[in-house]
């Protein structure tokens, strides 16, 4: 098995809802628990990393694999890997199902924070009340499984379905920057509003539309609730490739905002 050469230890890397540190050591169950004894067929003295929804990681080992659970002694604490200096979050209409679950895949290894599912009017899935549980934890799992193989501190959370007006009546986290991508915006480009806006911000929402796009009505409730139209430039992209290459840009500019700040870290 390939090694982490920063760790000294297998680059497997196993997801629970929370660690309990003082316990000393976590019984894993579900899905988790049968990828490790079934599908690797690890057992008793195999090391690997241990992470939780609050950041934590321990390098772990093996005591007992037994039918539906495999119990593993916490052995050491290891450091959370760097995450964006501000927080990334993506609100996504809703789109088919591989599309949608292609961008909650690729926009956690590029780093959100959070996901916000919505239906716009211009939204071709609309799947009934019932099934909208079922798809978000499919979508929560995707994003667990990114955020081991990405080796983030923390996977993000994919929040409920919600229509547009709920979204936009959510209260954003203080010193948000909120951004609609608009194809029709011909002033404001996504790089040159994060230069400008970004440095003072604590987070960014960026919205995505579906695959017709925003309706126009909809550009202007949101710049009412306080989002800045932005462009990605003159390409026509797929609504799922837009969300990636937000998030993409979103990163880089974070990235190099806090270098700027910190020439020296």
């Amino acid at each position: 098995m390939p090694e982490d050469p920063h760790e000294g230890i297998s680059v497997r890397r196993f997801f629970v809802e929370k660690i309990p540190k003082a316990e000393g050591s976590v019984t894993i169950t579900g899905k988790e628990a049968k990828h490790i004894s079934r599908a690797l067929r690890m057992g008793i003295g195999d090391r690997f990393i241990l992470l939780d929804r609050e950041g934590v990681r321990f390098e772990v080992i093996v005591e007992s694999v037994i039918p539906g659970s495999v119990t593993v002694a916490l052995e050491r604490q290891l450091p959370p890997p760097p995450e964006s200096p501000v927080d990334l979050s993506i609100g996504q209409a809703l789109l088919k199902s591989s599309a949608m679950e292609m961008m909650i895949q690729k926009t956690t290894e590029l780093g959100v924070t959070a996901v916000y599912p919505f239906i716009a009017r211009r939204s071709v899935v609309r799947p009934r009340a019932e099934k909208w549980d079922t798809r978000g934890k499919r979508w929560q799992d995707i994003a667990v499984a990114a955020s081991k193989q990405s080796d983030r501190a923390r996977p993000p959370d994919v929040m409920p379905v919600q229509s547009f007006e709920e979204l936009l009546q959510n209260p954003a986290r203080a010193q948000t920057l909120k951004l609609i991508l608009w194809e029709e915006e011909q002033e404001r480009g996504l790089k040159s509003t994060l230069r400008s806006l970004l440095p003072g911000s604590k987070g960014v929402l960026a919205l995505v539309g579906p695959e017709g796009g925003f309706a126009r009505e909809e550009i202007l409730r949101a710049g009412e609730a306080g989002f800045i139209p932005v462009s990605l430039g003159p390409q026509t992209l797929r609504a799922e490739t837009a969300a990636i290459a937000v998030t993409a840009i979103m990163h880089y500019e974070s990235q190099a905002m806090e270098e700027r700040n910190n020439p020296y870290a």
